[in-house]
């Protein structure tokens, strides 16, 4: 096999690094690929569209799981989407979970800032807060 893409080639290509190109390959979202006459690995056209959708797949924030089932729905075209589909929901519900976490997460802290008298550090409202959740107006664990 001497057509394709070297794997530093598909890295500078996809704006991945070739250890994370490898570490794809080892969990199996990748496939292994051919092989040159020199013994370098050597990636299609399959190759690169599937490293695409993992990156981008990484980039809207999917969990390896995710990626997994999303790839097994795409290598088999004549599935039911909806699993997709659910996959999908159920990453948007996490992310709108976790803004409106990150919101109290704000609201908090625009709080114990504006309450910030300056002056010593012994005297320093955020410090005080920091070290005593009760002083907080809300729950503000991360999601």
């Amino acid at each position: 096999m001497t057509a394709g893409l070297r794997i530093g080639d598909l890295a500078r290509s996809t704006g991945t690094t070739v250890e994370t190109i490898r570490y794809y390959e080892r969990i199996g979202l990748l496939k292994k690929p051919g092989r040159s006459d020199g013994n370098y690995r050597v990636y299609g056209s399959d190759g690169l569209k599937r490293l695409n959708f993992i990156r981008h797949a990484r980039g809207l924030g999917f969990e390896i799981a995710e990626i997994r089932s999303l790839l097994d729905l795409s290598d088999d075209p004549d599935r039911d989407c909806a699993q997709a589909d659910g996959i999908a929901s159920g990453h948007l519900a996490a992310i709108e979970a976790k803004i409106q976490s990150l919101a109290l997460l704000r609201d908090e802290l625009t709080r114990v800032v504006g309450r910030c008298r300056g002056g010593r550090a012994a005297d320093c409202r955020v410090l005080e807060v920091l070290g005593n959740h009760g002083l907080c107006g809300t729950d503000h664990k991360i999601a």
